[in-house]
């Protein structure tokens, strides 16, 4: 297949890894990036040590991401360390000053509801620490994985002046639709290549990877 030099493949991270399956599942598929949650409330949460495990048996070009919601810096820090992780995304009300205390790599994960939103850039943009900005969808019942869809103007908005990856409500039906318009550096996903919240689906992961390549 013949690629056009000025399309930008995006890279891709499937989240809310809770096994070994899967993630050998996403590593096959062409995952760029893992996501272990932390977070306790997550129907997607894991332990520290499983994830550990885990992350010990993926190869060296795939990260692990680690998913915390308003832990204690030094929590962060801990889990951080005794797991490998390559990137903390904090998708709290954490803030900047966390954010550079922690002493880690950062993707900063920013919930859009409407264009006051973006507002929040302008404190996280240029920190000390951070990365990246991953954008998801504003719920007031949960901090991610609701499989909810961004207003993907908005986002487009955000890309044009950072890069981002886009998250919210993506599936394998209309990933490749979010990037032609998005134009995100990357798209994350989760509940969207799910049998159940513990349990990805292996064909869904496949036909994801392939649609966000732009292969389909």
């Amino acid at each position: 297949m013949q690629v056009n030099p000025l399309v930008i493949i995006p890279k891709i991270k499937i989240c809310g890894i809770t096994n070994l399956q899967d993630a050998e599942a996403a590593v096959e598929a062409g995952a760029d990036a893992l996501g272990f949650v932390f977070y306790a409330k997550s129907p997607r949460a894991i332990e520290p040590a499983v994830a550990k495990r885990i992350i010990a048996n993926l190869p060296p070009f795939v990260l692990p991401i680690g998913v915390f919601v308003n832990h204690e810096l030094g929590t962060v820090k801990s889990i951080f360390d005794e797991c490998g992780l390559a990137l903390a995304q904090l998708h709290g009300d954490e803030t900047p000053a966390f954010c550079e205390s922690l002493g880690r790599p950062v993707l900063r994960a920013l919930r859009l509801r409407d264009r006051s939103s973006l507002l929040a850039f302008a404190e996280y943009k240029g920190r000390i620490g951070i990365k990246g900005f991953v954008i998801d969808a504003f719920s007031a019942q949960a901090y991610g994985g609701t499989g909810q869809t961004v207003d993907w103007s908005l986002a487009h908005e955000v890309a044009k002046v950072t890069p981002i990856i886009l998250a919210g409500g993506l599936t394998p039906t209309n990933v490749k639709e979010a990037i032609q318009h998005v134009q995100p550096y990357g798209v994350d996903v989760s509940s969207g290549v799910e049998d159940t919240p513990q349990k990805k689906d292996h064909d869904k992961i496949r036909a994801f990877t392939q649609a966000a390549r732009l292969e389909c």
